[in-house]
């Protein structure tokens, strides 16, 4: 069994050495390959290898699904960048920024298209696999649009929220860990406790990214501090702070909201922290992190081989960035 360390290590090394992207044409793919040698965590493409690996040796199927699912990752990234104005992904120039919006839309296009071209070199249960891939990615643009509709709601709920946030970010994770799991040969219960396993640490995975850019080191994170903030996304903190606000506290964080300067985040975050919004985003980010443990307790596999996937979890859940 390989830890997340090692088996990002490979995929790394994959990504440098393998010619993902042609090298005619450098308007269009010298970009693509800059944000992808941005780099990142990885989660998504090694939960997929560690899944598989749950079950077995891991194959190159796996391979070619991991990267595919990475490539995807990415594209949405690109998309995502453009329609939230970001200057900055993980400390650096975000590709509309460096290259301009024509690139990043087409850039953000053809890497969702050689996405398919690594999932296409699938042997087994290739139609399955691209059944849950395509399921997958309609939900994650369908979370996408719910995002942007509720920055010009007020009355979003944080069962809303909830909802929104397992379509945007964490079917992904979960499409990531049944995918290794069914090209693992897994029974469609353990591939189905996998799925939920992954969907359940995605949401506190988000939930931990929604407290890390309000309250997170900005050394650490790589982002703005209080880059939702400043987009008045309908964060949980920002959702559940409106729900706890009396009077006064209210119409300070819709006299805030309707600012668009860097002076709004600091008197934003005392806010939070005075409706104990902070509080309530760690426990439910605890709370999350428990049933995402459960299902992994229920896949019938021995325990030690487990223990790999324990440890990614407890690390995204205690991480600082």
């Amino acid at each position: 069994m390989h830890t997340f360390q090692q088996l990002a290590i490979a995929f790394e090394k994959r990504i440098q050495t393998q010619s993902l992207f042609p090298t005619h044409l450098g308007s269009l793919y010298e970009p693509c390959n800059y944000f992808l040698g941005i780099g990142g965590k990885r989660v998504r493409p090694v939960s997929c290898l560690m899944a598989n690996e749950l079950f077995g040796d891991i194959t190159e199927d796996a391979w070619h699904a991991a990267m595919g699912v990475e490539l995807f990752h990415n594209f949405t990234l690109v998309h995502d960048d453009i329609m939230d104005k970001a200057p900055l992904r993980r400390g650096k120039q975000t590709l509309h920024e460096r290259n301009g919006m024509t690139a990043g839309i087409l850039c953000g296009d053809v890497i969702s298209i050689y996405a398919y071209r690594h999932l296409a070199q699938v042997k087994f249960a290739l139609p399955q696999i691209l059944q849950l891939y395509n399921t997958t990615a309609i939900e994650v643009c369908e979370g996408q649009q719910l995002d942007m509709d509720f920055e010009k709601r007020t009355d979003v709920s944080l069962e809303e929220y909830l909802q929104m946030i397992t379509l945007k970010t964490s079917v992904l994770l979960a499409c990531s860990l049944k995918m290794g799991a069914v090209l693992g040969g897994a029974t469609e219960g353990n591939a189905q406790t996998m799925y939920e396993f992954g969907k359940n640490m995605g949401i506190a995975f988000q939930l931990k990214d929604d407290y890390l850019d309000a309250f997170g080191n900005p050394e650490k994170t790589g982002k703005q501090v209080g880059g939702d903030i400043l987009a008045n996304k309908k964060t949980y903190l920002a959702i559940h702070a409106r729900q706890q606000a009396n009077t006064p506290q209210l119409n300070t964080l819709e006299a805030l909201e309707n600012r668009n300067d860097m002076d709004k985040v600091t008197p934003t975050l005392a806010l939070y922290q005075a409706t104990q919004s902070d509080i309530a985003c760690q426990n439910a980010i605890q709370h999350y992190s428990e049933k995402a443990f459960e299902c992994l307790e229920e896949i019938i596999v021995p325990a030690s081989r487990k223990e790999p996937l324990r440890e990614l979890a407890n690390y995204l859940l205690a991480r600082e960035y």
